[in-house]
C-alpha cells in the first residue's frame, strides 16, 4: 500500500526557492527510506511538505496517507499529522517537565482522556524504547540517546502508519547511533514505515535499505548502486558535517 506518492512534484522553501525538481517519490507500508545528500540539498524541505508545514503547488500528484496535499484544507492538516510521528535532530522535548508528562502532553493534545489508558499507553511505549524506567527523569538528567528514544517513544504513541526522521542521529556518538538505527528498524518492521534523513554515508552503508538521495535539484533512488555510495565531502570528517537543527531550518 502506497502511503507517499509524489509524481514531478516541484519542492520549494518558503521564501519560494526551488530546491527539487520534478521529484518522483513513493514509500509503502513498512518501507525504511533513506533520504541523503549535502546539507543544503533539499532533504528536510521536502520532509516538510509531508506534514504539510510547506506547501505543494506544482505537481501531477503528491498524496500522503491519503490527503491530496494539492487540495488538503488547513483545518484536515492535524488529522494527517496524527497518522504520522516525527523525530527531530534536536529531540525538541519539553524540558521542564519529565518523560512522562512529555508524553502525556502529546497524548493530551491527541485525544486521550482517560487515565488509565494514558498510563497503559506510555508504559508501552516507553518499554518498547527501554526506558520503562525513566518515566519521572527529566530531560536534562538523560542521555542524548535517551533523549532521541524519548522523541521516538513520543512519535510512535499514536501508533503512526509513517515515521519521518529528521537527521534523528545527528548529535549522537557512532555508537548511540547505531541503537538508534536497529530501534527505528525495529519499527518499520512492525508495520510502520520510516522516512530518515542524514548526511551520514557510513552510517547509510551500515544499513542497507531503500536509498534516495538530493542532488542538483533532483531526486534520484541510488538503492542499487549502495555499496559504491562514499562520502559526500570526504575532506570532512562525519563529526564536523553535523549541523543544528535550527541552523538548517530553510533548508
Amino acid at each position: 500500500m502506497k502511503l507517499i506518492n509524489y509524481k514531478n512534484a516541484n519542492i520549494y522553501q518558503r521564501h519560494g526557492i526551488c530546491v527539487l525538481r520534478n521529484v518522483n517519490f513513493e514509500v509503502e507500508e513498512g518501507q525504511f527510506v533513506f533520504l541523503i545528500g549535502r546539507v543544503g540539498s533539499g532533504k528536510t524541505t521536502l520532509l516538510r511538505t509531508l506534514y504539510c508545514e510547506l506547501d505543494i503547488d506544482e505537481a501531477d500528484e503528491a498524496t500522503v496517507l491519503g490527503n491530496d496535499l494539492l487540495a488538503i484544507r488547513p483545518k484536515d492538516i492535524p488529522a494527517l499529522r496524527k497518522q504520522m510521528g516525527i523525530v527531530f535532530q534536536d529531540f525538541q522535548l519539553l524540558a521542564d517537565r519529565t518523560v512522562y508528562k512529555n508524553l502525556e502532553f502529546v497524548l493530551k493534545a491527541t485525544g486521550w482522556k482517560k487515565k488509565e489508558y494514558i498510563d497503559e499507553r506510555i508504559h508501552k511505549v516507553l518499554t518498547a524504547v527501554g526506558l520503562d524506567d525513566k518515566a519521572e527523569n527529566r530531560p536534562f538528567e538523560l542521555s542524548g540517546g535517551e533523549q532521541q528514544r524519548v522523541a521516538i517513544a513520543r512519535a510512535i504513541l499514536n501508533n503512526p502508519k509513517l515515521i519521518i526522521a529528521d537527521e534523528p542521529t545527528g548529535n549522537l556518538d557512532p555508537e548511540t547511533s547505531q541503537e538508534i538505527m536497529k530501534l527505528l528498524f525495529k519499527i518499520s518492521k512492525s508495520g510502520t514505515a520510516v522516512i530518515m534523513s542524514t548526511h551520514n554515508i557510513p552510517l547509510v552503508k551500515e544499513n542497507p535499505t531503500i536509498t534516495f538521495r538530493c542532488q542538483d535539484e533532483k531526486l534520484e533512488e541510488i538503492t542499487s548502486d549502495f555499496h559504491n555510495l562514499v562520502m559526500i565531502d570526504d575532506t570532512l570528517d562525519v563529526d564536523e558535517t553535523k549541523v543544528r537543527y535550527s541552523e538548517r531550518e530553510e533548508i
